[in-house]
């Protein structure tokens, strides 16, 4: 039996070609879980591995994806039963597993969650890793009692995957959400979803080296790195947190430990795709239900995975704007 996937090869060092192939099922399930892939999402991770990023993927032809929702139709193992309907995000899915551009993936059963009752796998995907890892934000917030009543909270890079979909799941669950971005004409995008106040990111882009700033947060989600993110760390206020996720700007962060010291602001470190898949499950019960965005189903874009090329392209150039949801049932 055959299935589609796109796949992305090497033609020669350091040039790389990506299309659709069909491809032989009994190659592919190596693994404890065959899942048919209803549904996926694209990820900026996902665009680099589609344009041979061997930081990403060390070897192809591969299929990118790190996103996956749809029913198992093979299983080895006794918890997971064949027609149940699941997710997986991250772990190494996409990365140098076979990933969710495709019609099959065959995974790991430690990297299966299966879908909440309240929750369609389309919206799962919606959400994809953006959404746990924004989900993974609000978590420490509240873990770290900056909780609502506590003041402002910052997120950069806001129109982006994440960055729209922690504005919107923090105004869910009753904060007040300041969203900072390049793109002011996608303004009434960020209210809709949620932005109280939107500002520009010039705003948090302070260059005088003051090992201090004024305290404007009491939490921030950055999805920058960079300046930026040194400049949201010196801005929050007494005993907040930073989540620290993203390097559009920068890799780089040239920091002093003044907030550390003198603030007790925290900088928490956020990787969504080998957090435990207890607090996964735990998360994607909160998602389908109190943290679920009254304006979930419009905040993506959907496409077919035909479609696929174009998206890249605009992702790569951060042109993207909330996310980008792919349906791989129609791939013939």
């Amino acid at each position: 039996m055959k299935y589609n996937a796109f796949v992305t090869e090497e033609i020669e060092k350091n040039v790389f070609r990506s299309s659709f192939e069909e491809l032989e099922l009994d190659d592919l399930h190596t693994n404890d879980i065959l899942v048919n892939v209803n549904w996926s999402s694209l990820n900026y991770k996902d665009a680099l591995s589609a344009r041979g990023h061997k930081g990403i993927t060390r070897s192809y032809p591969h299929t990118p994806g790190v996103d996956a929702a749809g029913v198992v139709v093979k299983s080895n193992n006794s918890n997971i039963k064949i027609g149940e309907k699941v997710v997986i995000t991250g772990h190494d899915l996409g990365m140098n597993t076979k990933g969710g551009f495709a019609e099959y993936v065959s995974v790991p059963s430690g990297w299966i969650v299966k879908l909440p009752e309240k929750l369609s796998l389309r919206e799962s995907m919606i959400y994809g890793t953006a959404g746990m890892t924004a989900a993974i934000c609000a978590n420490e917030l509240i873990k770290h009692s900056v909780t609502p009543d506590k003041g402002k909270i910052l997120v950069t890079g806001a129109t982006g995957g994440v960055g729209s979909m922690a504005v919107a799941i923090l105004n869910k669950i009753g904060y007040e959400v300041i969203a900072s971005t390049g793109k002011l004409d996608k303004s009434d995008f960020l209210k809709s979803i949620g932005a109280r106040e939107i500002i520009a990111r010039d705003e948090v882009f302070d260059t005088t080296g003051k090992p201090l700033l004024s305290r404007k947060w009491a939490g921030a989600i950055d999805t920058v790195g960079g300046n930026t993110l040194s400049t949201v760390f010196r801005s929050t206020d007494y005993h907040g947190i930073v989540c620290v996720l993203g390097m559009v700007e920068s890799t780089d962060l040239n920091i002093n430990i003044f907030p550390f010291l003198q603030r007790g602001v925290s900088l928490i470190g956020i990787d969504s795709a080998e957090r435990g898949l207890e607090i996964k499950k735990e998360l994607w019960g909160k998602l389908s239900h109190d943290w679920k965005p009254d304006c979930l189903n419009s905040m993506a874009k959907e496409i077919n995975l035909l479609n696929i090329e174009a998206e890249i392209d605009l992702i790569l150039k951060g042109g993207q704007v909330g996310k980008t949801l792919i349906n791989c049932s129609l791939t013939h």
